[in-house]
């Protein structure tokens, strides 16, 4: 049975900042549920803090250290993690190399999430029914990846192949948090749609298109983009595995993602590469 409130639970929403996450965060508090909000922007996530009586924890995901940090805030803060919303995302129209040595898009998208619920398993552990959701795309599936280069090192970048390959990580990441947890949490992946934020801010074009009439026309909002957020928190989570939201709407998973032995090794690859917790 879908629950109506989320009163008593404590979330916590990524990429929050502005955008998607913003409006979850908002939502999710008008719900009842207490949301630590966790963005880039250092004045913008306070504000929505301050705005919906949350707690603000600015963090730049293109850093390991940072996403570090921030667990052990959490971990020393927050008694448990009921929901853990992976938002952060970002798409560059160019190749860019993170302090930590690896591809932008790749690690904002997913290693620095996949490290953020590794560092906080323990505090998801602890809630009677934790829950991790991935902002995705339904993209995932032209996605391509080859765990040993996730970087793509010796390939020519190109901004949709990275951004599709790091979407179908984060799908498998869902599905492996399933394989491996199947008594005692449960993860799902979702589209949010083509959204009008600032998510894509880096390219002039897709910003371009969006502003345009028809581009309005044929986007969401970012209140109609956190909807399956809120959806999703509130669906029983037996109904939750090895399915991705597209939208509000729950379908099975499409290859590539339906590749257990891909999953596996994509996350024994993330977990080398995080120096996350085994």
């Amino acid at each position: 049975m879908a629950a109506e409130t989320l009163d008593g639970l404590i979330a916590v929403v990524t990429g929050a900042s502005s955008g998607v996450g913003a409006a979850a965060a908002r939502r999710m508090a008008a719900m009842g549920a207490s949301v630590v909000v966790v963005g880039r922007a250092a004045g913008r996530t306070r504000a929505v803090a301050d705005e919906i009586g949350g707690t603000a924890l600015p963090t730049d995901f293109a850093r390991f250290s940072e996403v570090r940090e921030l667990a052990q805030h959490l971990i020393s803060r927050v008694p448990r993690i009921d929901i853990l919303v992976n938002n952060a995302g970002v798409v560059s129209p160019e190749r860019q190399t993170t302090p930590d040595g690896h591809e932008l898009t790749m690690q904002v998208n997913f290693l620095s999430p996949f490290l953020l619920t590794s560092l906080l398993r323990e505090k998801l552990a602890q809630a009677p029914s934790p829950l991790v959701i991935n902002t995705g795309s339904s993209l995932y599936r032209f996605g391509r990846l080859d765990p040993d280069d996730l970087d793509r090192a010796g390939s020519r970048y190109a901004q949709m192949r990275s951004y599709n390959a790091s979407k179908l990580a984060g799908v498998l990441h869902a599905a492996e948090i399933n394989r491996r947890t199947p008594d005692t949490m449960t993860a799902v992946a979702f589209h949010p749609g083509t959204v009008r934020s600032g998510f894509d801010r880096d390219s002039t074009l897709v910003t371009a298109a969006k502003a345009s009439l028809l581009g309005r026309r044929l986007t969401r909002s970012p209140e109609e983009g956190a909807e399956p957020i809120l959806r999703i928190a509130t669906t029983d989570r037996g109904e939750l595995r090895n399915v991705f939201y597209n939208r509000l709407t729950p379908e099975p998973l499409r290859a590539p993602a339906t590749d257990p032995d891909l999953a596996a090794h994509l996350w024994q690859r993330a977990h080398a590469l995080t120096h996350s917790p085994a």
